[in-house]
């Protein structure tokens, strides 16, 4: 059932002033993959006083089509802030410009599941010290990366505990002309059954009540608002717990600026609880 905005959120919202003194660190990776025999530029983004923490829960965060790795901290400064706010690392791995976050079985240069939940995962965990398990680990994205931050924690339950999504293309059935689509899956009218199951709000039966902890938003006057909204009452309908948030905004950089606040809010809420 869906879950409203709580003090919490407020609460860390407003704490965020304290922090701006604070300079988290940037590093900037090449992490080789070696099923696309090729290396994946990815920023990392590290509380100001890592070297001083033991280990640190890690937030995935995925950039949307046509996008990079740097989007995130070059067109939203205050994700820095936001992360020495809450005391975890974010990762931002480069999708491809359209890879949607599948492995195709057509293209072998297209292997971005594998990539992001297996390869990368294993990479920061032997670079940094993290909490290498799924109650430390978390997974989000804007537009086509919270399509795949939703399809990679559905499908790999056992890396992430928690997952999100805003401004996510959810469904990809009623856009069967868009975004390089076809060009990773083919036509969705001679293979409709390849659209079906890329669908994140087709692959909810892969969910287990209560064992992935969900948030998801998406601006009023966003293209992607009905798929959204599709997506909430199906999960309602499953008895699937999730926050499901709603706000002014377009699908735009001024629209996931915000958003993102309240996304990392909710991940550190994931991971401080007992």
């Amino acid at each position: 059932m869906m879950n409203t905005i709580n003090q919490f959120f407020l609460t860390a919202l407003f704490s965020l002033s304290a922090c701006v003194s604070l300079a988290a660190k940037v590093d900037t990776l090449s992490v080789w993959s070696p099923k696309m025999d090729k290396k994946i530029k990815t920023v990392v983004i590290l509380p100001d006083n890592h070297a001083q923490l033991s280990a640190l829960p890690v937030l995935y965060l995925l950039h949307g089509y046509s996008g990079d790795y740097a989007n995130w901290v070059n067109k939203v400064p205050h994700i820095k802030q936001l992360v020495d706010q809450y005391q975890y690392m974010v990762v931002c791995p480069d999708g491809g410009f359209d890879s949607w976050y599948w492995d195709s079985e057509k293209e072998p240069a297209y292997q971005y599941e594998t990539f992001v939940a297996q390869e990368l995962v294993k990479e920061i965990d032997q670079k940094y010290k993290t909490i290498k398990g799924r109650e430390g680990r978390a997974i989000t994205g804007l537009s086509m990366g919270g399509h795949g931050a939703l399809s990679l924690a559905f499908k790999h339950q056992d890396i992430y505990g928690a997952a999100g999504s805003t401004s996510g293309g959810v469904d990809i059935i009623p856009f069967p002309n868009n975004w390089s689509i076809t060009k990773r899956i083919g036509g969705q009218a001679t293979d409709p059954e390849a659209w079906r199951k890329r669908s994140v709000i087709e692959m909810t039966h892969l969910l287990i009540p209560g064992n992935l902890k969900l948030f998801i938003d998406c601006g009023y006057d966003d293209f992607f608002y009905p798929v959204n909204v599709k997506l909430h009452e199906k999960l309602q309908y499953l008895n699937i717990d999730h926050h499901f948030l709603t706000l002014p905004g377009k699908h735009d950089w001024k629209y996931w600026s915000q958003s993102i606040d309240f996304q990392m809010a909710f991940f550190s809420q994931f991971f401080t609880q007992k």
